[in-house]
C-alpha cells in the first residue's frame, strides 16, 4: 500500500516535498536559519516545504548542501515534479544514481518510519532517470538575508549512544564515508555507511521492490538492525537501518533478503 502524499499532492511532488523535508530535519535548522544561509526567504521555505509553491531548482541545490548531501538525486525528483506540475507528465523512471551518494532516506526498522530521501551524486549517472531538465522562470525571484553557509550540524550521540538510532537524526549523516557497495542480482543498490565523527555504522539501499529486506550486524557480535520496504513511496526512496556501534578496526556486515526470492546476499567491510 502506498503512502499517503503529503497533504493530499500528487504522488511526483510529494516525493519532492518528502525528501526535502527529510533534508531540511538533517540540517537542523529553523525556517529562519534556512532563509539566512540561503538565498530564498523564510515564507519562500514554508510554501517549498509544504507542497504549496514548487521550488526553484536552485532552492533544491541549496538546501542539499547545507545538509551535505550530493544534489543529483534531488535534483532529479525536482525535474519529475516540475514536469507534473507543468502538465507535460512525468518521464519513465530507471535505476537511481549509483555509488558516491551522501545520506538520506527513509529511516527503516523500529520507530515512526519518515519519509526520506533521497540524495545523490551531483550528475545523473549515466543510466540515470531520464527526464529533461526544465528550469523554472525567475527561480532567483525569492530571495533572504545572509550568506550561505557550509557548516555541519554536530552529531547527537557517539559509539554505543548511536546503537538502533537513526543518522539522520543524530545528525550522523551529514557526513558519512562509503565503506562498501553492491548491487544485487536483482538491480538493487546497496551500501554500507560509516560516520567517524558519531563512531557508527549503517546500511541503506535503493532501486527495490515493497517487502525488501536489509539488515545490518556487527561482526562482534552487537546487535542487528533491519530496514524492511513498506510502501511504493519508499521502494522509490533511499531506506537505511538504524546505527550500530562501529569502531576502528571492526567489520560490520549486511545482508539483503528480496521478497521476489533468490537467496540472501551479504557483503561486509572493515572500519
Amino acid at each position: 500500500m502506498t503512502a499517503t502524499p503529503p497533504g493530499g499532492l500528487p504522488p511526483e511532488r510529494a516525493r519532492l516535498v518528502s525528501a526535502l523535508r527529510e533534508l531540511r530535519t538533517g540540517t537542523g535548522l529553523s525556517l529562519a536559519a534556512l532563509a539566512a544561509k540561503t538565498t530564498f526567504s523564510k515564507s519562500s521555505w514554508e510554501r517549498y516545504l509544504n507542497g504549496k509553491t514548487l521550488p526553484p531548482g536552485q532552492a533544491v541545490r541549496e538546501l542539499c548542501r547545507l545538509a551535505g548531501e550530493p544534489e543529483g538525486r534531488c535534483v532529479a525528483l525536482w525535474e519529475l515534479a516540475e514536469a507534473e506540475w507543468s502538465g507535460r507528465g512525468a518521464p519513465a523512471r530507471t535505476d537511481p544514481p549509483a555509488a558516491g551518494e551522501a545520506e538520506a532516506g527513509r529511516p527503516g526498522g523500529g520507530g515512526g518510519a519518515v519519509l526520506a530521501v533521497i540524495a545523490s551524486v551531483c550528475a545523473l549517472a549515466a543510466g540515470g532517470l531520464s527526464v529533461v531538465l526544465v528550469l523554472l522562470v525567475g527561480q532567483s525571484a525569492d530571495s533572504g538575508s545572509g550568506a550561505p553557509s557550509s557548516a555541519v550540524p554536530s552529531p547527537r550521540c557517539r559509539a554505543a549512544g548511536c546503537e538502533g538510532r537513526s543518522p539522520m537524526q543524530m545528525k550522523c549523516g551529514t557526513d558519512p564515508r562509503t565503506l562498501a557497495s553492491h548491487r544485487t542480482a536483482g538491480g538493487a543498490h546497496l551500501e554500507l555507511r560509516y560516520s567517524a565523527r558519531c563512531g557508527a555504522g549503517w546500511a541503506r539501499m535503493w532501486s527495490t521492490r515493497i517487502g525488501d529486506r536489509l539488515e545490518l550486524n556487527a561482526a562482534d557480535g552487537g546487535p542487528a538492525h533491519s530496514a524492511m520496504i513498506g510502501d511504493g513511496v519508499a521502494a522509490q526512496s533511499y531506506v537505511y537501518t538504524p546505527m550500530t556501534e562501529a569502531r576502528p578496526g571492526t567489520t560490520i556486515q549486511a545482508c539483503f533478503r528480496p521478497v521476489a526470492g533468490g537467496g540472501r546476499e551479504c557483503f561486509d567491510a572493515r572500519v
